[in-house]
């Protein structure tokens, strides 16, 4: 399976903030490749400079083989691109919005008709074709952006947060378009998102990526599989640092922070009885424990110290990055 995006070495600055810095990675012809991380991750400005709305400060980016810095032109004729934010006209139609952007791709007449009626109908828009987009709900105006983005049959497809701000049952129809596009269409996915489930489900491999840089890449179990299999929280009356050092029969021990512990261990029910015997030995309380699988978000918190749900920070693209698409 050929390399359809290249990323060498992308560092991207406003001033003196660091957006993105070092990123690099492959993405195969086919795949449905995620960047996971929170907001400010760097996430949205790598995609604005793959998607050729932004110029990299230093680095390689290649899109079907084209460089997007010196050839950008022919990068836009290879991608579809929904934006995080909504681009839709609300005073327009469903079919005018899908019109408008046919023609900037040099669509126009019959081909053009009969291609807005298809992917309206793709998405079960058909009945609202001639409704103007302020009637639409969220959801519908999503699955509008996903099928006006394929009217020039991109080879690419990139989605920003797919799928925020939705309800569960739009989130739900959005991922199944977002399958049905990859069996269907053969069209290699590009999203973001920084909710673990929609990454896990969706997503054949998963960057992981927080501060501009890229932390862990792989299938979402060979990431799992970074923590072993089973993962033990034990909060103690204690919040003394080098604690650690009783536990030496776990994979590994770190601590949270606030007297958590984090233990990585084969078998959780197996090491939960030496858990308390060690804790009992040094005279400890605990006074909560937890253990589950690996999921996502231990990851993110074993490569940052903190969980991803709580990794609230502010986008680092200008929003007028977006406009230049046009």
């Amino acid at each position: 399976m050929s390399d359809i995006i290249v990323v060498e070495d992308l560092v991207k600055k406003f001033g003196d903030l660091v957006a993105v810095n070092g990123v690099s990675l492959k993405i195969r012809k086919g795949e449905v490749f995620a960047l996971l991380g929170p907001n400010g991750a760097g996430k949205t400005t790598t995609i604005h400079i793959i998607s050729t709305l932004l110029k990299p400060t230093s680095g390689k980016v290649s899109v079907a083989g084209y460089d997007v810095v010196r050839s950008p032109d022919q990068v836009r004729k290879k991608i579809g691109i929904v934006f995080q934010d909504p681009s839709l006209d609300n005073q327009l139609t469903g079919y005018d919005n899908m019109y408008i952007h046919g023609r900037l791709y040099g669509l126009r007449g019959r081909e053009l008709h009969e291609k807005i009626v298809k992917l309206l109908d793709l998405v079960e828009l058909k009945d609202f074709t001639y409704k103007k987009v302020m009637y639409y709900s969220g959801g519908m105006r999503r699955r509008l952006e996903i099928a006006r983005s394929l009217l020039h049959e991109p080879e690419i497809l990139i989605l920003d947060e797919p799928t925020i701000g939705l309800d569960p049952q739009s989130r739900a129809r959005i991922w199944e378009y977002i399958r049905f596009l990859k069996k269907s269409y053969d069209i290699t996915i590009l999203m973001t998102t920084h909710y673990m489930d929609e990454a896990e489900e969706l997503a054949d491999r998963v960057a992981i990526m927080d501060r501009g840089k890229i932390l862990a890449m792989g299938t979402a179990e060979e990431l799992k599989s970074m923590l072993g299999h089973d993962v033990i929280y034990v909060t103690l009356n204690n919040d003394n640092g080098d604690i650690c050092h009783f536990f030496n029969f776990t994979k590994s021990c770190r601590s949270l922070g606030g007297g958590k512990i984090e233990l990585v261990v084969d078998n959780a029910s197996r090491a939960l009885p030496e858990v308390f015997r060690v804790v009992e030995v040094h005279g400890l309380r605990i006074t909560e424990v937890s253990y589950r699988r690996p999921t996502l978000n231990e990851v993110f918190l074993h490569l940052t110290g903190r969980e991803l749900r709580d990794s609230g920070e502010s986008h680092t693209t200008p929003v007028l990055a977006r406009r230049r698409w046009m």
